[in-house]
């Protein structure tokens, strides 16, 4: 695409050779959705609204938003299939500061906050694996997390095919790791606790939509992260086919898959039960097969954590290398190493960040203040389509028949997945106003940096 079919900047991205196809682009997908969060949240949603209906209602209505925001976002890769995703769409379509301002949120809060908590996620269970209590052992959790962290660094240093291929892997075993507890939860729990009447918990009215919207919080949490594979865009194959595709066919496979957790989970614990637990899948697997399920399950989330933390030391970096390029950050972070084409500083940059997060501690409140800003830029970038569409109409840009890809049901289910997005935002205001107002703050920080920034580089 020319420069000028959608502003003035192109980035090739630093993998030039653009080695990943369309089963690469699914499990970067996938890798970016599935975390620990299926595994638990389901309790989280049965404290919410207490019907099987109810519960399995709040998974399929999250599916429906994430495939919303799947096909909004295949059509941006097509348009613009350059590194940095998100980044590059805010970019051409408003200005270069709401750009860096995203960039900014994702490198301080957002993208290194979560990384941080899953990385000590994945330390507690890797720890409990191994016979040493996290907390009281010899080694404490941060320690292992740093460690995690670092040989991923260095696996995703060594080449984006590397990565991804130890990525794909991880992700296969995630995916094995779900379709066991999902077959055994289904077959050999041979007493069902479904009732599914009656559906409701309480007459129709505005205490059941809100409880509703309270359910759908952490299910949207555990759809999110989808988006991250539109970072890596240009070292893809055909991109402007393979990542519409991946995130199509990535983001359907987890909604069959969260879907049958849920179920799973409902039928084999019952909602009562289901809401006394706060580690679902284990309970699960310990009613199935005892204490050696607890531990098998145990294994899969920590294989399924390491596979998130994979994902995100491929996939984010790239913003942070598209944000030097544009002269918006250390230029440092432009450098591509010259034999395995990846960007070294910009994955050290986040892994360092990411561990100073999880040795401080402070990382579960920061995932308190992280939502709002998240969901903003969810909407924000959606919102690109319509300025991109606008463009060409009046025929600046490549014509329609180029893009390859189409949002069906745009504007309205464009207008739907931002008003979604938004709703999120300000019931998280609405419930969190003091840690939503430090996030804010620090996205707010970002404006006199970019500009003294920009005056620096003038100078």
């Amino acid at each position: 695409m020319p420069a000028s079919a959608l502003g003035t900047h192109t980035h090739t991205g630093p993998g030039l050779a653009r080695k990943l196809g369309l089963f690469d682009a699914t499990m970067l997908v996938m890798g970016g959705i599935i975390g620990s969060g299926i595994f638990m949240n389901p309790y989280v949603v049965a404290r919410a609204v207490h019907t099987p209906a109810l519960i399995m209602g709040a998974w399929f209505v999250g599916g429906l938003v994430a495939i919303a925001g799947a096909f909004i976002y295949a059509e941006l890769a097509a348009r613009l299939p350059e590194v940095g995703g998100q980044y590059a769409y805010l970019r051409e379509a408003y200005s270069p500061m709401v750009a860096f301002l995203y960039g900014w949120a994702l490198l301080l809060v957002t993208q290194t906050g979560g990384m941080a908590a899953v990385a000590v996620t994945f330390s507690r269970y890797f720890l409990d694996l191994t016979g040493a209590p996290p907390g009281g052992g010899a080694v404490p959790d941060w320690l292992v997390a740093i460690l995690a962290l670092g040989i991923l660094t260095l696996i995703n240093c060594l080449g984006v095919k590397m990565g991804s291929s130890v990525q794909s892997g991880l992700m296969v075993m995630k995916i094995a790791a779900i379709a066991a507890l999902i077959f055994l939860g289904f077959f050999l729990v041979h007493q069902s606790q479904i009732t599914w009447a009656p559906a409701l918990d309480q007459p129709l009215s505005g205490g059941l939509v809100s409880s509703f919207g309270a359910a759908l919080i952490p299910v949207l949490f555990a759809y999110g992260g989808w988006q991250t594979a539109n970072f890596i865009a240009a070292e893809m194959k055909e991109p402007r086919k393979n990542l519409p595709r991946g995130l199509l066919i990535g983001v359907s496979g987890v909604i069959v898959l969260y879907l049958g957790v849920s179920f799973v989970c409902v039928r084999a614990l019952g909602v009562e039960g289901l809401a006394a637990t706060t580690t679902p899948a284990s309970s699960v697997m310990r009613l199935v097969m005892g204490s050696r399920g607890a531990t098998l399950i145990a294994l899969g989330i920590a294989v399924s954590t390491l596979g998130f933390l994979s994902q995100s030391i491929l996939t984010a970096p790239r913003v942070y290398f598209a944000m030097a390029e544009d002269g918006s950050f250390f230029r440092t972070l432009a450098w591509i190493h010259p034999r395995t084409r990846v960007p070294v500083a910009a994955i050290v940059l986040q892994s360092v960040w990411t561990m100073v997060v999880a040795v401080s501690g402070r990382y579960e409140q920061i995932l308190n203040y992280v939502v709002s800003m998240d969901f903003v830029f969810f909407g924000l970038s959606a919102t690109t389509l319509f300025v991109f569409r606008a463009r060409e109409a009046r025929g600046e840009g490549p014509p329609a028949e180029s893009i390859g890809y189409r949002v069906p049901g745009h504007p309205f289910t464009t207008i739907f997945f931002v008003a979604i997005c938004w709703l999120v935002v300000g019931n998280t205001i609405y419930r969190y106003p003091s840690n939503s107002l430090i996030g804010f703050a620090i996205l707010l920080a970002g404006i006199p940096v970019y500009l003294l920034w920009k005056k620096a580089q003038r100078n």
